[in-house]
């Protein structure tokens, strides 16, 4: 065991493990970030993607709602507040650009919600955690990008919202390792559980 580990070994190492009904959350897995020479490329979160396709896949088999997010502003950016004068790269992302459109690997099907946002977190000024309420979700299994960024605030805001946060650690991707490992761990410690994909996979199939 690490120093770090054993640094949070019964304080910060608990377990909220797998509810009765879950959702299956895709967090901004746009063009954007799989698209090579585009500003906000990141390999790994191309790797994240085609780690997402089967998990996807079986959540649909087994009738698990799937919810989709994706970064839109308007025109003149002025919806982005703050933000995107923080990350102005963000501009790009309005209706229309390519960029900015869900990867052709994990398209959208009719029976799918999308949901745009335009701040980190999934739930802020979204309609998302009263539409996983409707339905009875108690479980968020949470993939996408970036670990460091809208994963992280998601899985953050989806604890304070009441809901067992999920992330397969496969399926989770960032522009480098050092900010991707170091956001898992403190999810892991502190906002939900990061496990392996086969751990999801397992779970859904008995759904």
């Amino acid at each position: 065991m690490s120093e770090l580990q054993n640094n949070y070994r019964g304080v910060f190492d608990g377990r909220l493990g797998f509810g009765r009904k879950p959702a299956l959350l895709v967090v901004d897995f746009v063009n954007a970030y799989t698209t090579p020479g585009a500003a906000l490329y990141a390999p790994p979160v191309a790797d994240a993607v085609k780690e997402t396709v089967d998990v996807l896949a079986l959540a649909r088999a087994k009738h698990v709602q799937v919810i989709y997010t994706r970064v839109i502003y308007a025109a003149h950016g002025r919806d982005g507040g703050i933000f995107v004068q923080k990350v102005p790269i963000l501009r790009q992302m309005v209706e229309g650009e390519p960029l900015a459109d869900i990867v052709p690997e994990l398209s959208p099907t009719p029976e799918d919600i999308i949901i745009n946002k335009q701040y980190a977190s999934a739930f802020f000024g979204t309609s998302l955690a009263a539409t996983l309420t409707s339905m009875g979700v108690d479980t968020l299994i949470l993939t996408g990008c970036s670990t460091s960024g809208c994963i992280r605030a998601t899985a953050v805001d989806g604890m304070q919202y009441g809901f067992r946060v999920i992330v397969p650690r496969e399926c989770v991707g960032d522009r480098r390792p050092e900010p991707h490992e170091a956001n898992l761990f403190d999810i892991n410690s502190k906002y939900g559980d990061v496990v392996t994909k086969a751990e999801v996979l397992a779970y859904l199939e008995s759904c």
